[in-house]
């Protein structure tokens, strides 16, 4: 009953002030909203810092040591006796007598760039076919027509299955000898004999790049489902009943509307191909044509003794992956409150 007499109180003075003084009753209002905008971002920073501190333990610490053993020469039987190096790990150059330079370390190994080289390949690839390939399941899914729940259930499936068995699986299909995707070829005939998809330097990528559409694909459907839906139903009422081409519609209407969903999901798939490890660690172990930046700095971390060399290779992936998600969210507008900038 207090409070309540307290809040009558304060509604009536505020009534009272209104019709006195209107600018001083605005200012008061600008100050209540501003006294609950703080207290909500106070309220989310405490429901923020547990899940902050896990972060920064399980993320943040092993950074910060993985950058830190890049500028040693640790190794693995020995990360304790770790001294600094510098840059060697990076860029070192050795001059000879005879005046020529040697120059060593990752930003001079061939094997880094040509790592460097299959993974952007290998994203922008990835994510422009299951970016429009999404979009179209999405659109479909959109759609009304019986059994859609359904549907929508069982096309999650791909991604749902963990990439080491989705890899599994499809090495036995790929298989040149017994594999069934060289049968029904053969059948249909489009092929004249059996390909070795994954073991062929030309079509190695190509088996990759099939089994990673095949599994990614329905994330980003959803994702763009999920902007789909949240387009108002009357804007497609008013263009049917204007006689406007459903191509229009889309080009116009859905497109520009969707369009902040769509650049989160690209972003996000975005992360994942340029990180890709398991996938060609399982498909396409120790080929040259698919061999990626994880897959070089776990090579050199553990299975060639070479510590510093794959933490500075892990630090150039980060590296690399950071900068190019800053320069897509900011030359594409990228507003994760579902907005543009």
């Amino acid at each position: 009953m207090l409070a309540k007499a307290e809040r009558q109180r304060g509604a009536k003075s505020m009534t009272d002030l209104t019709v006195a003084d209107p600018p001083a009753a605005l200012a008061h209002a600008k100050h209540i909203n501003s006294d609950l905008k703080a207290q909500r971002v106070r309220s989310a920073w405490v429901f923020l810092a547990p899940t902050l501190l896990v972060l920064a333990l399980v993320a943040g610490w092993p950074l910060v040591r993985t950058i830190y053993f890049s500028f040693t020469n640790a190794s693995l039987t020995n990360l304790s006796g770790a001294e600094f190096v510098g840059l060697q790990n990076y860029l070192s150059w050795i001059t000879l007598k005879s005046g020529r330079t040697i120059y060593k370390g990752l930003l001079a190994d061939p094997a880094w760039w040509n790592a460097v080289w299959n993974t952007l390949k290998f994203t922008v690839v990835s994510v422009s076919i299951e970016t429009a390939l999404g979009l179209v399941v999405a659109l479909v899914l959109n759609a009304h027509f019986p059994g859609r729940g359904l549907v929508r259930a069982a096309i999650l499936i791909p991604w749902a299955i963990p990439t080491i068995v989705s890899a599994k699986m499809w090495a036995w299909m790929l298989n040149d000898q017994f594999g069934i995707l060289n049968e029904i070829l053969l059948g249909l005939g489009l092929i004249s004999q059996k390909i070795a998809w994954t073991a062929s330097p030309d079509t190695a990528m190509v088996a990759v790049l099939i089994v990673d559409v095949w599994k990614t694909t329905p994330f980003m459907a959803l994702l763009i489902l999920a902007g789909l839906q949240m387009v108002p139903v009357d804007i497609y009422e008013a263009a049917k009943i204007d006689g406007v081409h459903p191509f229009r519609v889309f080009w116009r209407v859905t497109l520009p509307l969707i369009r902040p969903a769509l650049m989160v999901a690209v972003i996000f798939r975005m992360l994942d191909a340029l990180r890709i490890f398991d996938l060609i660690y399982v498909l396409t172990p120790n080929n040259a044509q698919t061999k990626t930046m994880s897959v070089l700095a776990r090579e050199n971390l553990f299975d060639f003794d070479k510590f510093a060399y794959g933490a500075a290779a892990s630090t150039m992936l980060f590296l690399i992956i950071a900068s190019i998600t800053v320069l897509y969210m900011w030359f594409g507008r990228v507003n994760f409150d579902g907005g543009e900038r």
